[in-house]
């Protein structure tokens, strides 16, 4: 019994330190640059997806998943100043940080879209909930949901409930160039 425990301990320990590095992998990264915003829609494989993003970005943006409530990712999300928010899959400008409120729900929230062309809401009716989920509009990826009504006291009284992974945050008076490729180490 007592080999069996110190054989245990490590192996949870290991697990716990691969899960923490997978946690840090999958952060919404900071770009010291915009990335390139798409002029049409962009359409790839599933295959194409897969190499392109992260593990924890295809759960999010291709199988409507949903990230950790008051993660890594929401914890940096209340850190940064002022900047824009891009899909991360495809670039393309969805919110900015005049928009960005606190609404304690442990996700990225924000009040309006900074571009609205690129924002695309349809309903969602799965789990047996009535959602209205929020979609980037040039490359069909799930971003999270939008609520409406919830007494924010903001200008539209709605909140994007976006999933951090799904974005990255550029930091004001930065200029555009093409989308990097993720590390090869946090590819799916």
């Amino acid at each position: 019994m007592k080999c069996r425990l110190l054989t245990t301990i490590p192996l949870v320990l290991l697990l716990a330190a691969c899960l923490g590095a997978e946690e840090k992998k999958t952060m919404m990264e900071t770009r010291e640059k915009a990335p390139a915003e798409p002029g049409e829609k962009v359409i790839k494989t599933d295959a194409e997806w897969r190499q392109e993003l992260t593990a924890e970005q295809y759960r999010i943006l291709r199988e409507a998943g949903t990230e950790r409530a008051h993660g890594a990712v929401y914890k940096e999300f209340k850190q940064q100043g002022a900047g824009s928010y891009h899909c991360a899959g495809c670039g393309a400008l969805l919110f900015s940080s005049k928009e960005k409120f606190d609404s304690g729900c442990g996700w990225p929230s924000f009040y309006d879209p900074a571009k609205a062309e690129n924002v695309r809401i349809k309903l969602d009716l799965s789990l047996g909930m009535k959602r209205l989920e929020v979609i980037c509009a040039k490359c069909d990826g799930h971003l999270g949901h939008v609520f409406e009504g919830e007494g924010y006291n903001t200008p539209t009284d709605k909140r994007y409930c976006i999933n951090g992974a799904g974005l990255v945050f550029v930091p004001a008076g930065k200029t555009a160039k093409p989308k990097p490729e993720p590390a090869e180490e946090s590819k799916r």
